[in-house]
């Protein structure tokens, strides 16, 4: 079991298997629209256009199980990230991240990358996880680091 073995859907409905991202370095976030980080939009797209041509994948699942600060629905979500960031990289459909309708893909990231003091739930928007190309998380990164601060460590698996 890995990350290729899972399926999402794009923002617009459209199924997707990440089987298609190997070889590829995936940055996986769970997004809000609404929250005191969704600056960190800008720097995603930074890093994304950085290094999208040397394999760089970043994966946007928007959330709303955290201060409910992903209301819209997926043509609000789509339009705020377009207008407002000019997000380029994929955006799937909305999830939940923890709980009992948590996507799979996030139960099996979440055990593979424990957060502080060994907890799984992810406990806030914006947290990031760092796959390297083989399929392998290597490393889970909580919402107050920054996409800058990821840079080195997405340039050494790339």
């Amino acid at each position: 079991m890995g990350v290729y073995d899972f399926d999402a859907q794009t923002l617009d409905g459209k199924p997707v298997k990440l089987a298609g991202y190997q070889g590829k370095v995936l940055l996986i976030v769970n997004t809000a629209s609404k929250c005191g980080f969704t600056p960190q939009y800008k720097g995603l797209e930074a890093l994304y256009k950085k290094y999208k041509d040397k394999g760089l994948e970043i994966l946007g699942f928007p959330c709303n199980q955290f201060g409910a600060q992903e209301p819209g629905d997926a043509n609000e979500i789509a339009n705020f990230c377009s207008l407002t960031y000019d997000v380029s990289f994929p955006m799937f459909s909305k999830i939940d991240v923890n709980g009992d309708k948590a996507h799979p893909l996030y139960d099996y990231l979440k055990s593979e990358q424990k957060g502080m003091f060994g907890t799984k739930n992810i406990k806030w928007n914006f947290t990031k996880f760092l796959v390297d190309k083989k399929g392998k998380v290597i490393a889970r990164f909580g919402p107050q680091a920054t996409p800058e601060s990821l840079d080195g460590a997405v340039a050494k698996l790339l």
